[in-house]
């Protein structure tokens, strides 16, 4: 039987990293795989308030950029529900971290999906619905973040669109697939 994935996608405050939390209402040993870094004191504080925000009940991991093996740790370290928060970030440590090839990472990343015997979830930016950037390498992380989106939408089970902290069902279960 496959177990439940989910891509929990939205703009900037939209209740995103809530609603993805609630996923895991029920799990005992659930793991947060948290792309984000304090590079600065504001986002220093972001991160202990979103630290505050879930609990003592998570169990943490810190990865700016191999999600697959972060995914492989809280499996086996006994994971019963793993949230990957956020895509987009993880994206742009790739960018200015390493500019590593997005497309191979994303392969594995899909891999991992349909392998997964552990409920997961992904965060995700939806980035495309404002004015085109006008510079290259914010139409560059753009382009990336509706492909790995786009990728992901696909490999998984349901996709809720955040609007305003309300959950939107937009796929569950491959009932788009007359649609395609």
């Amino acid at each position: 039987m496959k177990t439940s994935t989910f891509l929990v996608t939205g703009g900037a405050r939209s209740g995103k990293s809530r609603i993805a939390l609630s996923l895991a209402e029920k799990s005992v040993k659930p793991f947060y795989i948290a792309t984000g870094w304090a590079g600065d004191s504001e986002m220093d504080e972001r991160i202990r308030i979103h630290k505050a925000d879930r609990g003592g009940k998570w169990t943490l991991i810190e990865e700016k950029m191999a999600l697959t093996g972060a995914i492989e740790k809280a499996v086996s370290q006994g994971a019963d529900f793993i949230l990957v928060d956020c895509l987009t970030l993880w994206i742009s440590n790739l960018m200015m971290l390493e500019d590593e090839n997005l497309e191979n990472r994303t392969t594995e990343l899909l891999e991992t999906i349909r392998n997964i015997k552990v409920p997961l979830a992904f965060v995700s930016n939806e980035v495309g619905c404002g004015i085109v950037p006008g510079d290259p390498i914010s139409r560059r992380f753009r382009d990336d973040a509706g492909f790995v989106n786009q990728k992901i939408a696909q490999a998984v089970e349901n996709v809720i669109l955040a609007v305003s902290g309300i959950p939107v069902l937009i796929k569950k279960s491959g009932v788009n697939k007359q649609w395609i």
